[in-house]
């Protein structure tokens, strides 16, 4: 490399002038190799003959650092040439330092070494087209050239290319004969690990493959020593081998397939299903069991500070539970309207679509909750489904029952709380065990020749009195039915039916006024009444109160099938519903389709509180198990809870469905301030009662005489 050279241009007096080229004369001449330059030196390395006039050459120096572009670029392009930067002499200040220094990148022309144009096109490129035109202008070209002025035809030598003859030389290839003698012995090895393919597990296999080996040992007449016995040794054991390679592969396989399909491995995925919904639902759990709220725990403190975090937080629940009394105390002065809470909904892709038709309580678990979907409509046919849901699993059914017909009533046994009965659209009754994985029945009455020719509305588990004592009861099954039956089921060797009332229209000879005539197109076309719904008295099961289509209510015994005990007049449509006060046994609730909701009294036939809030059909009501006051209503467009305790002319609570969606079914919870909702969407929402006022006696004396008081102006 290059080194600096001693110019007397740099030690002239006039050297302050020519201080100013020092840096672009020091970088030339110690960066550049002179001899790689050439006739790029010329003035600019400079020697050391250059004269004492100063002027004269910094102008020669300034003329030459002036040439033309191409020149530096030139000297530039040399890219192999290594840079050495100069020791400055200066020393560097701290002026120097804070100075600011500009350097500018610049992006060089691309050169490009090799450029090959392609010969194929893309079909999905935007030229495809016009390759594909202009080829078939060809293809049009070369079909029309025969005849065609401008096409010439020519002959042409060319020269043929000159073959070429390539020998390579490569390894000889080695030829080996090789003979083994197999025995009958041999045959049967090979066999007999062929049929250990069927054994469970790999040790059972290996312990057969042993017992084989020996037994052609101890049978085969072999000289010792010989090579006929090592080869047939050879080949037994390989294709053992190979055989045993397999079963392994394909056991492993089986014993995955096992393991997802075995019964230990399905439990704990239950279990840690169960785990995952506490975790994921506890807060809304904790509202419906009214348990308090659990938090997430903080990181723990060292040992030490145990005692005193005991202490504290004893005197921190002192203090809660002083506050909660006030927050009670204060909560009940004040004036907070009661309102519904949405904690979840039972609900999964099989029951979207479906409406929920019915709901029951297991009468021993009361966190099993059985649910009914179909569609009753003529031409709304679709499948129908029974569900049992768990509260410790809210997204998915531990039963599933499907059917082809839409499922119209479900209720649960009372003696027996793992059998579920089932009522259908066209007329069917089964009886499921939820205990049991299986889909089928335990009984049908498909076979039956006294089954149900309509649909069977509402079921019921009834236990009945056998003795005078009331000791030995019986459980039976009782059915309504639109076929205008009121049956009762008892399981022997099947499911035996026997008809407690066949259900007849009635007319009402007094509602004629005094000299008319009855009319002659007034004549009944049939005189079954369709049956609706029922209600067994709750002291008495003797007794019992069955609704019609025509809107009357009956009062039925179960002695008597020839008559009515008497009849209740009060609505102008279907009763879809009808339920006992579980505190005083005397009145009992019913609503209909002409939108109303009526109180009655077991005395007297004629309504005694009538409730029309609404012009839609109310398809449901419930009275609550905590309060005689209380009881709620579900019609097409609301959900409503009543109290009469505060007010027999509006609702407590009102809660509006959303568009499209109608409220068909209502059902309290047992032991909670809870109430179950269906809707025609499949969704059955779980509400909490909130701010409900409290009655401090919820007796026969206090509903009754709430009842009896001055009746409002409807």
């Amino acid at each position: 490399m290059g080194t600096a050279k001693p110019n007397k241009l740099f030690t002239s007096q006039e050297g302050s002038y020519g201080s100013e080229y020092i840096s672009s004369y020091s970088l030339y001449q110690n960066t550049i190799n002179p001899s790689m330059l050439g006739q790029f030196t010329r003035s600019v390395l400079g020697s050391s003959t250059v004269s004492k006039s100063s002027v004269s050459t910094t102008d020669s120096i300034a003329e030459d650092l002036e040439e033309p572009s191409y020149r530096r670029e030139k000297l530039t392009s040399f890219t192999d040439l290594r840079v050495v930067r100069a020791t400055p002499e200066k020393i560097v200040t701290k002026e120097d330092l804070q100075k600011t220094i500009e350097i500018i990148l610049t992006e060089t022309e691309t050169l490009r070494f090799f450029n090959l144009p392609t010969v194929m096109v893309s079909v999905e490129s935007e030229e495809a087209a016009k390759v594909t035109r202009r080829n078939r202008t060809y293809e049009t070209l070369c079909k029309n050239r025969l005849g065609n002025d401008l096409y010439v035809e020519r002959m042409m030598q060319t020269i043929n290319g000159a073959p070429k003859n390539k020998e390579v030389q490569c390894d000889k290839i080695v030829k080996e004969d090789k003979g083994i003698m197999s025995s009958t012995w041999d045959l049967y090895d090979s066999y007999n690990a062929m049929e250990l393919s069927s054994l469970p597990t790999k040790q059972s296999m290996l312990e057969s493959n042993t017992k084989a080996s020996i037994v052609s040992k101890d049978h085969e007449p072999r000289v010792p020593g010989s090579t006929i016995e090592k080869n047939s040794e050879a080949s037994s054991l390989m294709d053992i081998e190979n055989v045993l390679l397999t079963k392994i592969h394909d056991d492993e396989e089986d014993r995955s397939e096992s393991i997802m399909k075995s019964d230990k491995f399905r439990q704990d995925l239950f279990f840690m299903e169960r785990v995952l919904m506490e975790n994921l639902f506890q807060p809304k759990l904790a509202a419906y069991r009214q348990l308090p709220v659990l938090k997430e725990p903080e990181p723990e403190e060292p040992e030490d500070f145990l005692e005193g975090e005991k202490l504290e937080q004893e005197t921190e629940e002192e203090v809660k539970k002083e506050e909660e009394e006030e927050i009670e105390i204060s909560t009940e002065q004040s004036t907070i309207p009661a309102n519904l809470e949405r904690l979840w909904s039972f609900s999964c892709d099989l029951t979207k679509g479906l409406n929920v038709s019915s709901l029951a309580w297991n009468k021993t678990n009361p966190d099993l909750l059985a649910v009914g979907y179909g569609h009753f409509g003529f031409k709304e046919q679709k499948r129908g489904l029974a569900c049992c849901w768990s509260i410790k699993n809210p997204m998915w059914p531990e039963r599933i029952y499907q059917s082809p017909y839409g499922v119209t009533a479900v209720d649960f046994s009372i003696g027996a709380p793992n059998l579920l009965a089932v009522g259908y659209h066209n007329g069917n009754i089964a009886i499921y065990n939820v205990q049991s994985n299986s889909n089928v029945p335990v009984l049908d009455s498909s076979e039956s020749p006294q089954k149900h020719l309509g649909p069977v509305w509402q079921l019921q588990w009834i236990e009945q009195d056998r003795g005078t004592t009331g000791d030995d009861k019986r459980e039976i099954l009782v059915s309504i039915s639109a076929d205008g039956r009121i049956s009762k089921w008892v399981i022997r060797k099947g499911l035996d039916c026997h008809d407690l009332m066949r259900l007849r229209r009635t007319t009402t000879s007094n509602s004629k006024r005094g000299g008319e005539k009855e009319k002659k197109g007034e004549a009944l076309i049939s005189r079954q009444a369709p049956g609706m719904c029922f209600a067994f008295h709750p002291k008495d099961t003797n007794i019992y109160l069955a609704g019609t289509e025509e809107g009357h209510i009956h009062k039925c015994s179960c002695s008597y099938n020839e008559q009515y005990l008497d009849t209740y007049r009060g609505h102008k449509g279907p009763v879809y519903k009808i339920a006992w006060n579980p505190f005083c046994h005397d009145v009992f609730l019913s609503c209909s389709a002409d939108w109303g909701v009526i109180i009655w009294q077991q005395e007297s036939t004629t309504p005694f509180l009538s409730f029309y809030p609404t012009t839609y059909v109310v398809y449901d009501v419930a009275w609550s198990p905590k309060s005689s006051y209380i009881f709620a209503a579900a019609n097409e467009s609301r959900v409503e809870i009543w109290d009469l305790h505060v007010s027999t002319l509006d609702p407590l609570i009102v809660n509006v469905a959303n568009p499209g969606i109608k409220f068909t079914t209502v059902l309290f919870a047992k032991q909670t301030d809870c109430l179950l909702v269906g809707d025609s969407d499949g969704q059955v929402a779980v509400y909490e009662l909130r701010n409900m006022p409290t009655t401090l006696d919820s007796g026969r004396g206090d509903i009754i005489n709430t009842l009896l008081g001055p009746k409002p102006n409807r």
